[in-house]
């Protein structure tokens, strides 16, 4: 621990984030987002241009947003402002990808090859897993391909100080396919490129599929160390 103290403070926060997948109802002032966002706007970027932007939703607002979007989704009209994935997987990433989705489904009761159903778990991701506030994050698309990275390190400091306040996230890429419904609701313009939306609230620790901690590759796995002593000190 370093001389100030707060380095358990720390290490627990990040390794108690998960992506949660279930909410309960219970509201998250106004005044809550805003620290959050406050301490994470600390987040570093390039020269300080600090080029994240962020659309916080709740109420009514959240409710239209999400009939707005699942309407979309069940007619077909998905538009993708970026390609978050590749067309074509190679490993390890398949395999990791595969496993946490069958893990995923497994809790839920979700069998292989049940596509109804797998349909009916990823909508809800339009429903913020049930949480009481949404955000959305985006920055000017005449910003180069350094400012994803710049928004990526934004975006998990808020998860992390969400943790700070006893409050859960999911991280969720899945809104980018309809990013022209978030845009029309919200009035997002155009010239802004559409990152990933997030759940923030109180998970429900009841819900099975609150119980998936996904697996981690050991430091050995993908670092390489240079200069060091070889008693690791």
């Amino acid at each position: 621990m370093t001389g100030n103290g707060v380095a358990g403070t720390v290490d627990e926060a990040i390794t108690t984030r998960r992506s949660i997948r279930a909410f309960l109802p219970d509201p998250v002032p106004q005044e809550t987002v805003r620290h959050i966002l406050e301490i994470a706007a600390r987040a570093p970027s390039g020269t300080n241009m600090q080029p994240w932007h962020v659309w916080v939703v709740a109420g009514e607002a959240k409710a239209k947003l999400s009939q707005a979007v699942i309407a979309a989704r069940d007619a077909g009209d998905e538009h993708h402002d970026f390609a978050y994935y590749p067309d074509h997987w190679i490993e390890p990433f398949l395999s990791r990808r595969r496993k946490v989705g069958y893990d995923l489904y497994g809790l839920v009761g979700i069998e292989k090859g049940d596509k109804e159903a797998m349909y009916r778990q990823h909508t809800r991701n339009f429903n913020f897993f049930d949480a009481p506030v949404g955000l959305f994050f985006t920055f000017n698309r005449v910003l180069e391909t350094g400012t994803w990275i710049d928004v990526g390190m934004f975006m998990e400091a808020v998860m992390v100080a969400a943790r700070g306040q006893g409050l859960d996230t999911c991280p969720q890429a899945a809104w980018v396919g309809y990013h022209k419904v978030v845009r029309e609701e919200l009035g997002i313009p155009d010239d802004h490129a559409f990152v990933s939306g997030m759940s923030l609230g109180y998970a429900d620790h009841s819900k099975p599929e609150n119980k998936l901690v996904t697996e981690r590759e050991p430091v050995e796995k993908f670092t390489r160390f240079f200069g060091f002593e070889s008693n690791g000190a």
